[in-house]
């Protein structure tokens, strides 16, 4: 039998996903109606949100809070199958709960008009164009996270910064064609909430084809021979 999973790895995993859905979901429903609120403000939101999150609590579970993120880890043997599952869980809960507590505090009309942050794709977005924009914005982050928390030669010190700063990157660049979430356990929350399931799919198959690539990519190219035999966490 394998080792219990340590339940401080998953509490981690969930609060870390909340604050970016806290955070990023309501900034975009705070944006509504508030001229000093645009994409730049959203982006700053989402991006500070793991950012710190990942300084905070990603020496406890390695810092993932993204169901590609995990999947990265998994597909090059950095977790095994069920903590990987535990992983992916708790990422789903910190998400919903984050939305269950935007619709009991916020204005109600806020909520409604900005659909609770739910990603959605722009005009003249199409499935298949969505979920490339998602893979190649997701692979950005994964790399990122690979280049500066997992291997040791990176700049692990800069590490929550950098990835922050990866998915302030991935909103500014397209924000307006996909919501820029990068991360299934994002969408998930405010869709459930809102009931609005269009072209969800995106928002899994995008991030975890980018994700996966990216790991793969790290792992066999870029990753020294010590990197790819041992487990390892993201700080």
């Amino acid at each position: 039998m394998g080792a219990a999973i340590d339940p401080r790895k998953l509490l981690a995993e969930a609060i870390g996903v909340f604050t970016l859905v806290f955070a990023g979901a309501g900034s975009i429903v705070l944006s509504v109606g508030n001229a000093g609120i645009g994409l730049v403000e959203i982006a700053l939101a989402h991006g500070l949100a793991i950012g710190l999150m990942v300084l905070a609590l990603g020496y406890i579970s390695g810092g993932h809070f993204n169901p590609a993120v995990t999947a990265g880890f998994w597909v090059t043997r950095r977790i095994g199958s069920l903590e990987a599952a535990g992983y992916v869980l708790s990422q789903l809960v910190g998400g919903i709960v984050a939305a269950v507590l935007l619709v009991l505090l916020f204005p109600e009309g806020l909520r409604d008009a900005s659909n609770l942050g739910t990603p959605a794709l722009g005009p003249g977005i199409e499935f298949a164009q969505g979920v490339g924009i998602e893979a190649v914005l997701t692979f950005f982050l994964v790399l990122v996270i690979f280049g500066t928390a997992v291997d040791r030669r990176g700049p692990n010190m800069v590490a929550g910064l950098a990835i922050g700063l990866s998915i302030t990157m991935g909103i500014l660049a397209a924000g307006p064609l996909t919501g820029a979430a990068l991360n299934p356990a994002r969408a998930v929350g405010p869709a459930l909430l809102t009931g609005d399931w269009t072209s969800h799919l995106v928002w899994w198959i995008g991030p975890i084809i980018g994700g996966v690539l990216a790991a793969l990519l790290y792992h066999y190219v870029f990753a020294e021979p010590p990197e790819v035999v041992e487990e390892t966490t993201a700080l």
